[in-house]
């Protein structure tokens, strides 16, 4: 593909000329291309032979700081003190003239011994307009590094993904063409922070919200007038990362966005789940949300109304997968309330376990203009059992679909 653009670019500069007679000999060819296509080259080397290119010539010097996108990683670096090098290098050396970086993706996974950098990279590089930004910290919580001033108001960011950062206090935020963030496993000042982040992207379309144990936000709080995809899970952490223990009374979930068309949601540890102006919901994938304990105590009505409202609140759309985790929990829910009329769903994936299947029945009930069922049946048999268990579950499954006159498929 390089080759052909390049035989292009040489037939429109010489004309059509039998091939080999472009070329005398010790000419540099390469250097007399334009600057944009020198750079699209570039993006296809290794950025250790990127910057050894500004050896090549005065003219090279500062032509790698013209392209477009860096994807760095601190691991294939020689240490990390080298990757420090570089990035201080390029820093300086952009300094000194006009960068074009569109897009950065920076790895790091740094030590206890090394000294925190990630901070001023990034404020760097935000100050020059970039739009497309990833930063991935792989370290100990102990050591994560503070988000800058200034990456809150961006005014020309794109996509942002953060994972395993600090979003401290900050005084304004403005991110007006902020379409994508992707928050993961990172801790916050407080509640405000992580509320207003979201709150304060004019035209945020795609949310995705991965939280750990004791990110300092005890209720998520999503408000958006334009957001139309929201993932909410919930990291139980391993290592140095693991909380035996949460307090799910003073923790919850509030999603409050109008124009929400998909839903996945990951995370029965927060007490409380509300969602509201749900009406333009389509698709659900519902994943964790509540377990069986969230209806077994019949006194506790307030706990009872926030289930049966979360449910009502789904029961508008179109598509819907569910886990096996809530299906169990439906098959404990019904003794205790009604499930909700799904009247518009039309397409339903489950995961059902073999011990719960007698919820099917009831679930379909709750489903008047289901047309196709995609079934994920999980047990654990003795293999010579299988054949029988699977030929009785499948005549179960089908004369279910018949009555309910559904198309159905057994996975």
């Amino acid at each position: 593909m390089l080759y052909e653009g390049y035989l292009k670019y040489m037939k429109a500069k010489y004309g059509e000329r039998s091939q080999g007679t472009y070329f005398m000999a010790g000419e540099d060819l390469i250097s007399k291309l334009p600057d944009s296509l020198i750079t699209q080259i570039l993006l296809y080397l290794p950025i250790k032979d990127i910057v050894r290119t500004s050896s090549l010539s005065s003219r090279w010097k500062s032509l790698w700081l013209l392209i477009p996108r860096l994807d760095l990683d601190s691991e294939e670096f020689q240490d990390y003190n080298a990757f420090v090098g570089f990035m201080n290098k390029f820093i300086d050396f952009s300094g000194e003239e006009k960068i074009c970086l569109d897009k950065l993706k920076l790895s790091s996974r740094k030590t206890v011994n090394d000294l925190p950098c990630v901070t001023r990279w990034i404020d760097f590089v935000v100050r020059r307009k970039l739009k497309h930004l990833d930063v991935e910290c792989l370290m100990n919580r102990k050591f994560l590094e503070e988000m800058p001033l200034s990456l809150y108001v961006c005014d020309t960011l794109v996509n942002l993904r953060l994972h395993r950062v600090l979003l401290g206090k900050f005084e304004a935020v403005s991110l007006p063409c902020l379409k994508t963030m992707r928050l993961e496993e990172n801790v916050y000042a407080n509640d405000v922070v992580l509320e207003s982040l979201i709150s304060s992207c004019p035209v945020l379309k795609d949310l995705i919200i991965l939280r750990m144990f004791e990110d300092n936000v005890k209720v998520l709080r999503v408000h958006s007038l334009t957001l139309t995809s929201l993932n909410i899970d919930f990291n139980f952490g391993e290592g140095d990362d693991f909380v035996d223990g949460f307090d799910k009374k003073v923790s919850g979930v509030l999603i409050d966005a109008p124009r929400l068309k998909y839903l996945k949601f990951q995370d029965d540890l927060s007490g409380s789940k509300i969602i509201t102006n749900s009406g333009s919901l389509a698709k659900v994938n519902v994943v964790y949300v509540f377990n069986e304990n969230d209806c077994a105590d019949v006194v506790d009505i307030p706990r009872r109304n926030m289930v049966r409202n979360f449910l009502t609140g789904i029961s508008g759309v179109s598509d819907m997968k569910i886990s096996q985790h809530f299906v169990e929990f439906l098959y404990y829910y019904k003794d205790f309330d009604p499930l909700p009329q799904f009247c518009n769903l039309s397409r339903l994936k489950a995961e059902i376990s073999l011990y719960f299947l007698e919820i099917l029945p009831t679930i379909l009930e709750s489903c008047p203009n289901l047309k196709s069922l995609v079934m994920v049946l999980e047990f654990y048999l003795q293999e010579e059992d299988e054949p029988i268990i699977f030929s009785s579950v499948l005549g179960f499954v089908t004369r279910v679909c018949r009555d309910k006159k559904i198309q159905r498929k057994a996975c």
